[in-house]
């Protein structure tokens, strides 16, 4: 009896399916090999062999290739444009070190927190100087690559990272998260770097300045096959978004764990017990940093145990579990000719140093940054000295200090203006702040821009169509000066702006009129206030019940509210003082947008949750700072550690060390279910 040909067919189908996945698994090995451990098994001609025959069976069965495949690192077209990733988890900056000094003086506050007189373990590695970056890789498979951005939104690069052979396009092994978002550093090694200008030189192109510039420039271009053709590099230093607790307990172990997925990590990660060994970590780094391939400037140093860093939480933008022990930079002496005041986006007034001319590095300096008014008096700086200006790699140059001896006679106090230099608002700086600002949030024409974006975002108005692009051509124009004026838009100047049709004009009108109808917290959120988040809103609304009530009080008053210092409340009542803020939500509440009135909250102790201390932990069907704003409503106190004052821990799946704790302390342990009913019934919790 003859065998059926269809059955042919399918054995062998399948006898190739088998050899393609058989050879990728094998390639990716060798990757792993070569690329993160820095040792091949095999030389480069058995390499190329088996990248020949998987891109030959691919090439006749195209069925069969998938993303994830070695051979589909080089991107096909050029992009038109960068998309936006926003990053679930900000990618937040580092505090900086440039002394030993500070660099105790962090330990010392380390300790006082943690409440230890003994040593803390760090986690030590070269701070790279490159691009952070931010892989997501979703049941092991590279999905997403952005960039860090603003450290809350990036751009999104996933098929020029595709290109780079040391970051994996599937992970190693089969144990990993089923969400894992991978932090590190793209950078160029000085060999590569060098080789890029020599052709460039040979082809009469432009040359980089620096490996840095190099790759932020590599990793940028709208054409993925250009970026392929760079030869950039990959570390791993942390993580963000996972669907797990935690990889481990520790930062060490959890990079250990990275690495054995196929991500490269620093080699020259230890872990080091105490501050005396971190500065002899940071002495040999500076001893060994020229003969290293890669340019570093500095050394990162990381509090190694997890539930302490959880402990040890945030400040600002910034961890306190972490800090960037900077190398000496290279410092030059010049004349302070004048100071200008600028004024950010956000309203910060900055002190600018208008500098005679001087070489610093190789770079000729004519503008360095003062910081604040704090720094300008705690050293000292007058119109008209000489002082040292310091510039470290591409970082804004500072003045570092003064040489008192050189003073001149006629040299002037810098003062701070009254008034801001844009808008004429007035300028506070509350007692305890280091930065001054500029009061004029809805009017100032410095901080139009983000004030627009910021009324307009999910949180606040949530005016949909209206994103960053749009806000930028509608101001750039003259249309929008405010956001009162966003309600006066008609659909002919809409459509008269780039990528503007009748429909998506339409769109935008409508859900402008939707917006209309908000609540008092999501108004006093988008109107953004100074140090006014969404729980300090909803905090102000419950605390008052209406708009009238909180621009009328003044900052004693609001200092009665819960969680409201004198600092937030100095910041809300300069707002309100503003005419130029008052006109604009007169224009707003006129323009029709509109909440119900409610209400004063009752009195902290009279909420029925007040003194309760709650933990959560595990993956939870909803956000996390959705519950805790919803348990904060209620009175409670939601903490990051459990402890015997703790009275519940809520659970999602995987819950971890937490949650085994809890069972040992005999804490009151909620599922989701036990959640919402406690939310729905909090009276009935007794």
């Amino acid at each position: 009896m003859t065998p059926h040909k269809g059955s042919d067919r399918a054995g062998e189908a399948a006898d190739v399916r088998q050899r393609i996945e058989a050879l990728r698994k094998l390639i990716n090995y060798h990757n792993y090999r070569y690329y993160v451990l820095d040792d091949p098994e095999i030389p480069d001609s058995e390499y190329d062999r088996l990248m020949r025959e998987l891109e030959r069976l691919e090439a006749v069965h195209p069925e069969l290739i998938t993303p994830d495949s070695p051979t589909q690192r080089v991107g096909a077209e050029p992009l038109k444009e960068f998309g936006e990733v926003r990053h679930k988890v900000p990618m937040l900056s580092l505090a900086n070190a440039f002394s030993d000094e500070e660099l105790r003086e962090f330990d010392a506050r380390v300790r006082k927190l943690l409440g230890t007189k003994g040593p803390v373990a760090y986690a030590a590695e070269p701070k790279l100087d490159g691009l952070a970056i931010s892989l997501r890789y979703e049941k092991g498979v590279l999905v997403q690559g952005a960039t860090r951005g603003d450290g809350y939104r990036g751009e999104d690069v996933t098929a020029n990272v595709r290109t780079i052979d040391t970051i994996p396009l599937r992970l190693l092994g089969g144990e990993w998260p089923e969400v894992l978002e991978v932090r590190g550093e793209v950078f160029m090694p000085r060999s590569g770097f060098c080789r890029l200008n020599e052709e460039a030189r040979r082809r009469g192109e432009k040359t980089f300045a620096n490996p840095r510039n190099a790759a932020a420039g590599s990793l940028r271009q709208l054409d993925p096959r250009i970026t392929a053709s760079r030869p950039l590099t990959f570390f791993a230093y942390g993580w963000g978004e996972l669907s797990v607790e935690r990889l481990a307990d520790t930062h060490s172990e959890s990079m250990r764990i990275l690495r054995d997925y196929g991500l490269p990590v620093s080699p020259e990660l230890q872990v080091l017990e105490g501050v005396e060994a971190c500065l002899s970590y940071h002495r040999a780094m500076l001893e060994k940093r020229e003969r290293l391939d890669y340019e570093i400037d500095g050394v990162v140093f990381k509090v190694d145990d997890l539930d302490a860093q959880e402990k040890l939480g945030y400040v600002s933008r910034a961890p306190r579990w972490a800090i960037a022990h900077k190398f000496p930079a290279e410092e030059a002496l010049t004349v302070l000719r004048d100071v200008e005041w600028q004024v950010g986006r956000t309203g910060a007034v900055t002190p600018v140093a208008r500098l005679e001319p001087v070489e610093v590095g190789g770079v000729v300096v004519k503008n360095a940054t003062l910081h604040n008014m704090d720094e300008i008096e705690k050293k000292d700086i007058r119109i008209g000295d000489t002082v040292y200006v310091r510039r470290a790699g591409d970082v804004i140059p500072e003045i570092v200090r003064v040489l008192l001896d050189r003073r001149p006679a006629d040299a002037r106090r810098i003062r701070l203006p009254k008034k801001c230099p844009v808008c004429g608002s007035e300028v506070i700086k509350p007692e305890g702040e280091a930065i001054a600002r500029c009061t004029g949030g809805l009017f100032c024409p410095a901080q139009r821009k983000e004030a627009i974006k910021h009324f307009a975002s999910r949180r606040a108005m949530d005016i949909e169509g209206l994103g960053d692009k749009l806000v930028d051509q509608l101001v750039d124009k003259g249309l929008v000066h405010d956001p009162a004026d966003l309600y006066a838009l008609t659909k002919e100047q809409l459509t008269g702006l780039e990528r503007m049709g009748e429909k998506s004009a339409q769109n935008l009108l409508d859900a402008l009129e939707r917006s209309k109808e908000t609540t008092l917290a999501r108004f006093l959120y988008a109107i953004g206030i100074r140090e006014v988040g969404e729980a300090t809103a909803q905090t102000l609304a419950r605390h008052f019940g209406s708009l009238q009530a909180i621009e009328q009080a003044d900052e004693e008053t609001l200092q009665q509210v819960p969680d409201i210092g004198p600092v937030v409340a100095a910041y809300i009542a300069g707002f309100f003082r503003q005419p130029h803020n008052q006109e604009v939500i007169r224009r707003l509440r006129e323009a029709g947008v509109h909440w119900p009135e409610g209400e004063p909250a009752p009195k902290p102790e009279e909420l029925p949750l007040h003194g309760r201390s709650f933990v959560l932990t595990g993956a939870l069907s909803r956000p996390r700072e959705e519950i805790k704003a919803e348990l904060q409503a209620l009175g409670a106190k939601v903490t990051g550690s459990v402890s015997k004052k703790t009275d519940y821990v809520v659970v999602g799946e995987n819950p971890g060390s937490k949650y085994d704790k809890a069972r040992q302390l005999g804490i009151t342990i909620l599922d989701e279910a036990g959640l919402k009913k406690l939310l729905e019934e909090p009276d009935g919790r007794h």
